[in-house]
């Protein structure tokens, strides 16, 4: 890759994971930390609390991306930093869980994804774009890792509130990133982009509903996750990072092998697909801890790290996947479906899981991550392997 394409993918990948820092962090803790508010007696309320900040990305997303394509890249990514910021102080303010959500709400207003994998789609090359693509998807993997480990030591220092500001204030050095570091975006192609053609290509459905289900799953879970920590383990919030820690970095650890072997024997599908059993695997054992009254605390530790290597796989390979999957023409169209998709996910997993777990108990969560996965790995066990660079290159030749 050239010093350009470096610097483009590496600081759009990193305002990228701001935004996903924004959601990821508040997880281990405001389940917990909800209940010294005024409503947040209601885990329903505490589900969309967490989850309305995908619902509000899942509207924008496509039209942000549409207005890149017609005002410029950096324009629309400062006005969808601009509304985070605000989301995020409006959060920090709040006194009860209402004003959470509306926080909550405003910060995924700044739809800016389908924005910046476009640009960085617009900055690279196209023998070294699945590289750039997938630093956005390990940013997301680090991004979330990094925040299971700092969350719960913000949260004692500075609270929830101080968590909230801080995301507020990133958000306006990202802004100054994005005017003085992001290089200047490349003249956009002439023409417009079908979104049939894109909802009509298989291959891009299959990863579009994988996306949907794995934030699904991963948001579900964490509205359950901080409580049973506390449950089976007797571990105090503020000393969940030596769970997440030890966990976090081993899965990274295992993740990279099979992302290598995959990519080097033309073994993508074969890495992807069993990346999706393990995380079948891993809610149906989540649902055998959480039915039980009493379980050992080890169980839930290697369940947390089969998580974490699964996730991990599947967040970096899906936006390479449909950046080497979509037409040409179509890439920011594709990629505006594939973060709309992610974006429901996140929300249907704070809201579902919230309203389950009022209702029907924290085991039937699982549940659902377990029925959404089968169907995924049906799916995605019929979808086409996508070859090597080489491979393509020495078939064209």
């Amino acid at each position: 890759m050239s010093r350009d394409e470096i610097r483009a993918s590496t600081s759009l990948a990193s305002i990228f994971a701001l935004r996903m820092l924004g959601l990821f962090l508040i997880l281990p803790v405001f389940s917990v930390h909800a209940k010294g508010l005024p409503g947040g007696e209601s885990a329903t309320l505490v589900g969309l609390a967490l989850g309305i900040y995908g619902l509000t990305q899942s509207f924008g997303q496509i039209p942000f991306g549409i207005a890149s394509d017609k005002y410029g890249r950096k324009r629309i990514i400062v006005i969808g930093l601009i509304l985070f910021a605000l989301g995020s102080f409006i959060a920090a303010a709040a006194d009860t869980i209402v004003w959470v959500i509306i926080g909550r709400a405003v910060q995924g207003a700044g739809a800016i994804s389908a924005a910046v994998t476009a640009f960085i789609a617009d900055s690279t090359r196209e023998e070294h774009r699945t590289k750039a693509m997938a630093m956005v998807g390990a940013s997301i993997g680090l991004t979330f890792a990094a925040s299971l480990v700092i969350s719960p030591l913000l949260y004692q220092a500075i609270g929830m509130d101080g968590i909230f500001a801080l995301t507020g204030i990133l958000s306006v050095l990202a802004i100054l990133v994005v005017i003085y570091i992001v290089p200047a975006a490349p003249a956009l192609p002439p023409g417009c982009v079908s979104i049939r053609e894109v909802l009509a290509n298989g291959e891009l459905m299959r990863l579009n509903y994988g996306v949907f289900a794995l934030h699904l799953t991963q948001m579900a879970m964490f509205v359950v996750m901080p409580s049973a920590l506390i449950r089976f383990g007797n571990l105090p919030l503020t000393e969940h990072w030596k769970i997440y820690l030890p966990v976090v970095i081993a899965s990274f650890i295992f993740m990279l092998p099979p992302i290598f072997i995959g990519e080097k024997r033309g073994k993508s599908k074969q890495v992807f697909v069993g990346a999706i059993a393990l995380l079948l695997l891993v809610q149906i054992g989540m649902w055998l801890v959480m039915s039980q009254t009493q379980t050992h605390w080890a169980w839930l530790v290697g369940l947390l790290l089969a998580f974490f290597i699964a996730f991990n796989i599947l967040e970096a390979s899906q936006p390479s996947l449909v950046s080497r999957i979509a037409p040409p023409a179509s890439k920011g169209a594709a990629l505006g479906v594939y973060n709309t998709l992610q974006a429901l996910g996140l929300f249907c997993g704070g809201a579902l899981g919230g309203w389950l777990t009022q209702h029907a108990g924290s085991a039937s969560v699982f549940v659902l991550g377990a029925v959404l996965t089968v169907a995924w790995l049906i799916i995605a066990a019929n979808m086409k392997n996508v070859p090597r660079r080489s491979q393509v290159q020495a078939a064209v030749v």
